[in-house]
């Protein structure tokens, strides 16, 4: 089955506000036949006291509390109106943030039984002051946050992979996530900073207990290629080394865009066989 199994909505605040209509017949035309939605889910309450980032990592990184029956709404209509040509899933990208794991729950708990498919992700990482800093806004941003760890970068991809290696052995309930988003989304800034390409074998470490756990629960992983396309990454996630240990445990590799706009659904496809080494068998 072609899958697209990472998109978002107009709804979200930092996309491009295009018409998610417009992104299923995109995907339509391209001939998916599934398409999952994962917009953001809401932020817990009471982060911003314990973020540090500008103001646009946090107001504009998810849906609002208030728009949650809105974004059912637009997701059961498109079920409803292309159900007949294309499987539709609705469902979220929830972030991980430690300390918040009983308010994830709960969310998950309430939403969930709507939902058919959720990607779990980490965009938040304890930085500078040991408050949250945004991962992904922007690398000025990603520099201000993380200064104290850019001359050690594998201490700082071990510091992100301990994070998702909580996400994965968090209690999350009856609907957890069924999919780890963009599993290395420590690299989008790489280029820029110089990071190594390779994760040394202590961080390996940390990457192979990440890998046991999806693989024990049964879990997937998201085959994400938003990071081809970002100038200072030029690289898929979760990479090649992940994808490698991910196939010797043969844990699902799920092929999403991430897209925000209608031109990046079904962006990168045609390299998913050669990205996970399958077009060397």
């Amino acid at each position: 089955m072609k899958i697209e199994g990472h998109t978002h909505t107009e709804l979200c605040p930092h996309g491009s506000q295009e018409k998610t209509e417009e992104m299923i017949q995109r995907a339509i035309a391209l001939g998916f036949e599934k398409y999952c939605i994962t917009e953001h889910a809401p932020l817990p309450v009471g982060f911003k006291q314990v973020y540090q980032g500008s103001a646009a990592g946090i107001d504009e990184a998810s849906l609002a509390w208030n728009q949650l029956d809105e974004y059912f709404k637009l997701g059961e209509y498109l079920q409803q109106k292309y159900g007949d040509v294309l499987e539709i899933s609705v469902g979220f990208e929830v972030d991980y943030i430690p300390g918040f794991e009983k308010q994830i729950r709960a969310f998950l708990d309430k939403y969930g039984p709507r939902t058919q498919q959720n990607i779990l992700s980490v965009h938040f990482m304890r930085g500078k002051d040991n408050d949250f800093w945004c991962l992904d806004l922007a690398a000025s941003e990603f520099e201000q946050g993380f200064d104290a760890w850019l001359s050690q970068p594998q201490e700082l991809y071990r510091r992100y992979f301990t994070e998702v290696r909580e996400s994965v052995e968090a209690d999350l309930g009856k609907y957890r996530p069924q999919r780890i988003g963009h599993m290395s989304l420590i690299k989008k800034y790489q280029d820029y900073f110089g990071f190594p390409e390779d994760f040394d074998e202590k961080t390996l470490r940390i990457v192979r207990q990440i890998l046991t756990s999806i693989k024990r629960q049964e879990r997937q992983l998201d085959l994400n290629t938003a990071g081809l396309y970002k100038p200072d990454c030029n690289e898929f996630y979760p990479g090649a080394q992940i994808c490698r240990l991910a196939r010797e445990q043969e844990i699902p590799l799920i092929y999403g865009s991430d897209a925000h706009a209608v031109s990046e659904v079904g962006r990168g496809y045609h390299l998913k066989n050669a990205l996970v080494g399958l077009d060397k068998q």
